[in-house]
């Protein structure tokens, strides 16, 4: 019997675990071939020498509550790697001055008037107050952006001070780019099941308290995920090669430069399964074609260990603000391994969907914006030792109002077809946890349909 062959496109997190779940199904005489445009793996996980040691300069934690990233370190023999935050909190700059990050808010929107008290204005205070007394006319099954929605009852100072930057720092947008279903299903839930109000449905909403971290990383940084996957995976590895060509061609697939194979996982950003798709899976592409991505930038700096920084995990900047970064983290503060290292690291973040005009500015001048940034916000002023200038274009999908729509009829398109797959964070999340969970699935369905 002829050895099976499958192509995934996409060597980004999705894409590698696809091939290390196919490989550990299909055996060792497939063969799997990964195609990656760019020069190396990986995808928005990257992690980059700075001063000396390793730094993610891509998605630096995962949600610890979910089970994935966890299991898949333990299956490659890493659960030893991971690491969890100090406990020390974020600050919120907002009207030009720093304040706590609120507590009792789901996704910055809040339960009561009390959690963002201090941050927003007497007016608005007294309109979350007489929130629940305000009739809220909610379809089941409906969806809207969270900022037409927490605008409506709460106000523009509570969307741009509170909730902008949680959602931005998660989607690198906007409240009125997240549709409520997608980036905060516990809410659209409490509101389906017939919440009087949205400070009722955000209390139903909330998780229940636990002491567990919230996050997770890896002490080395993503890094050495990646390169367990590569091994693991066993496959062919095609770096700086775009897929093109994707056509059924009888019982099989072929794409250039690969050719024939048995099956096909998608696990690239939305545009680019949209182009792959466009003539055999019209529809699909048409799919793919409403989820638009966000670019954003990413500078690391590295200060002398005797930096001044905060005794807080990082800072986001409220929409609106006159500063040019949306948000810092202070790596050396949030994260106990990185406090031991011989200097002081943050990392600043830039760019929106809509306002990415920062994403191709020269290195220096980005430096220079989160040296004057972090001054005005810290006052630490120091010289950096390193930095690094890391840009993500088309990094994030945006979750749109009906995103689950658009991705249920994604899914139903690519369901009819033999031998095809989609992954990756347009699915079901952006964050690590979710996108193992598509190129787990991916890679579980393509293996069964194979062995059928």
């Amino acid at each position: 019997m002829t050895p099976r062959a499958v192509a995934v496109v996409g060597g980004g997190i999705s894409g590698l675990v696809a091939a290390y779940r196919l490989r550990r199904s299909l055996g060792p005489a497939a063969r799997i071939v990964v195609l990656e445009r760019s020069s190396r793996l990986g995808g928005k996980l990257r992690t980059v020498p700075l001063a000396g040691d390793p730094v993610d300069v891509g998605a630096e934690a995962f949600i610890a509550r979910r089970p994935e990233v966890a299991e898949l370190a333990a299956e490659l023999g890493l659960a030893d790697r991971i690491v969890y935050p100090s406990g020390a909190r974020p600050l919120l700059y907002a009207g030009s001055q720093l304040h706590p990050l609120p507590s009792s808010t789901l996704m910055g929107i809040p339960a009561s008037a009390q959690s963002l008290a201090g941050l927003v204005d007497d007016r608005t205070l007294a309109r979350i107050a007489a929130e629940p007394t305000v009739p809220l006319h909610w379809e089941r099954g409906s969806d809207v952006s969270v900022a037409e929605l927490v605008g409506a009852r709460f106000g523009e100072q509570v969307v741009r001070r509170s909730v902008d930057p949680l959602l931005g720092g998660v989607y690198s947008g906007l409240s009125d780019t997240a549709g409520v279903r997608a980036t905060l299903p516990t809410l659209a839930a409490a509101l389906d099941a017939g919440a009087t109000s949205l400070s009722e449905a955000v209390t139903r909403a909330m998780p229940a308290p636990s002491d567990a971290p919230v996050f997770g990383t890896l002490r080395e940084g993503y890094g050495v995920l990646l390169e367990a996957l590569v091994s693991a995976a066993d496959a062919e590895f095609l770096y700086g090669t775009a897929a093109s060509g994707l056509r059924r061609i009888g019982e099989k697939w072929s794409i250039d430069p690969v050719g024939e194979v048995d099956g096909v996982v998608l696990a690239v950003p939305a545009p680019d399964a949209a182009r792959l798709l466009a003539d055999s899976v019209r529809p699909a592409a048409q799919c793919l074609a409403q989820i638009p991505p966000a670019s954003s930038v990413v500078v690391a700096l590295a200060f002398p260990h005797d930096a001044d920084l905060p005794q807080n995990s990082g800072i986001l900047v409220a929409t609106g603000e006159e500063l040019s970064a949306k948000a810092f983290t202070l790596s050396s503060r949030k994260w106990p391994h990185l406090a031991e290292r011989p200097v002081a690291l943050a990392r600043a973040s830039f760019g929106r969907f809509g306002d990415d005009a920062l994403v191709d500015a020269p290195e220096t001048e980005l430096i220079a914006l989160a040296r004057a940034d972090l001054a005005t916000l810290t006052g630490v002023d120091a010289e950096p030792v390193d930095a690094f200038v890391q840009r993500w274009h088309g990094g994030l999908p945006q979750y749109r109002e009906h995103h689950g729509e658009i991705v249920a009829a994604l899914e139903a398109e690519i369901a009819g077809i033999d031998g095809l797959e989609i992954a990756g964070a347009m699915l079901h999340g952006v964050g690590v946890p979710a996108c193992v969970a598509t190129g787990t699935a991916a890679a579980a369905r393509l293996a069964a349909r194979m062995a059928g």
